[in-house]
């Protein structure tokens, strides 16, 4: 697939993900990585950045066994900020769909 489809969604793909449940670094871009091709380490600096931007905040966790993880969590901002992102998303994708779909 095209570098740059990928590159507009995979903040909304992540942002889609939290809105599930909290998750470490590694699940997400794990998760990600079985339904989209994605180089490694392209996740942290889109986490960097969803954190800068107060879309997200973070905690540790420890684990059994391990050193504590560092979970992402949504603040209320990133939710509102994902439930507007995904129903632009939604209205661009049918709008592509229907110019596209006569081919």
């Amino acid at each position: 697939m095209n570098i740059q489809y990928k590159k507009g969604i995979i903040e909304l793909c992540v942002l889609s993900l939290l809105k599930k449940r909290d998750m470490y670094g590694y699940e997400i871009s794990d998760l990600l990585s079985k339904e989209i091709s994605i180089a490694d380490g392209t996740v942290y600096p889109i986490l960097r950045k969803l954190k800068t931007d107060g879309l997200l905040t973070t905690y540790l966790q420890e684990e059994s066994g391990g050193p504590p993880r560092k979970y992402y969590s949504l603040t209320e901002y990133g939710s509102e900020s994902y439930a507007r992102d995904r129903e632009e998303y939604i209205r661009f994708a049918k709008t592509v769909e229907a110019l596209i779909e006569g081919d």
